[in-house]
């Protein structure tokens, strides 16, 4: 009788790899990768909605920045004791590479360098916004691979085919016998997925505008996240607020506001919007190339560019005796 062998997803037996003394993490090639999905996904949809090639490129710059700020804060904050506390090392809250970009930050303070971007460039914020949703999203799903990576952020044990194994030294206290977890990752991949199908399908189908193909993406996702997040195990400060996660309470608050927007905005605005620009922003139309000849190079010889004179003949050769 042959032994029986649990199915399970293992877990990478490292996260870090090293050319030469430069370390090459596996928690922050997610991050770049998710951010140039964004990026590329974001500039497709933005185009085709009437914005130009680079627009998005150019609010990035702002963008991507304050999220990294934002979602770091966010985590600092709502869980101080592992930087600030008895035991903690304040010098580690800048150590973003090793874990710890709390979403709700990194959207709020990622929206905010959008904006400035997007005034900047005289650009309208809700048609970006609705623009920028599905790929959002989609970097989120793969950002969500540099957990795997770490092995952090699973959820309860369990023995079902698709549990995720985890190392002892990564087990929090009192899970050391267990050995596989939900793949809280996992979950929420695959419901990040199918948000931005989602999201798509919509926006191509009611022609979703003024901000609430964004509100969507923000109901469809808050509505995962909250029974994903009951699912983990993780310790946090903030792990038992009115008998839920802090990450709980703040998916239900979300979803209630987003869908509210979604549905007030729907009837006050719906349709899309006429320009990408803000008023007094729209850029110069392309001047059209004249091609047909202008009045001084209209006789010109096609051969030199040099122009003919008509009035100007030859002489005939003269002959020897007028010669001097």
């Amino acid at each position: 009788m042959t032994d029986f062998v649990p199915i399970f997803i293992p877990s990478p037996s490292v996260g870090v790899w090293h050319i030469g003394p430069i370390p090459i993490r596996g928690y922050a090639l997610c991050i770049i990768l998710g951010v140039a999905a964004a990026i590329w996904i974001g500039e497709k949809r933005w185009v085709a909605r009437g914005g130009r090639r680079g627009q998005v490129s150019d609010i990035a710059i702002w963008a991507v920045p304050f999220g990294l700020v934002g979602g770091r804060l966010y985590h600092v904050i709502t869980d101080p004791a592992n930087y600030f506390g008895a035991n903690g090392e304040p010098i580690k809250a800048l150590y973003i590479w090793q874990g710890g970009l709390g979403i709700w930050g990194a959207i709020a303070l990622g929206g905010v360098g959008a904006y400035i971007g997007a005034r900047r460039y005289g650009l309208r914020f809700p048609p970006l916004a609705d623009a920028l949703a599905p790929g959002i999203v989609i970097a989120q799903a793969i950002g969500r691979w540099g957990n795997w990576f770490n092995q952090e952020l699973f959820g309860r044990p369990s023995t079902a085919p698709w549990a995720l194994k985890i190392d002892p030294d990564k087990r929090p206290p009192g899970y050391e016998q267990f050995a596989t977890f939900h793949p809280t990752f996992l979950y929420e991949c695959v419901w990040d997925l199918g948000t931005a199908g989602l999201v798509i399908w919509a926006d191509r189908r009611f022609k979703l505008g003024h901000g609430r193909a964004f509100a969507l993406y923000v109901m469809a996702y808050t509505a995962g996240r909250a029974w994903i997040e009951n699912l983990r195990i993780d310790t946090v400060e903030a792990n038992d607020v009115f008998g839920l996660r802090l990450n709980v309470w703040t998916s239900i608050v979300l979803f209630v506001l987003a869908t509210a927007y979604f549905v007030v905005v729907g009837r006050l605005r719906p349709g899309r919007e006429e320009s990408m620009y803000r008023p007094g922003r729209e850029p110069e139309p392309d001047a059209p190339v004249d091609e047909t000849p202008d009045a001084e190079t209209a006789d010109a010889d096609p051969t030199t560019g040099r122009e003919s004179d008509p009035e100007v003949t030859e002489s005939p050769p003269t002959s020897g005796s007028e010669r001097t």
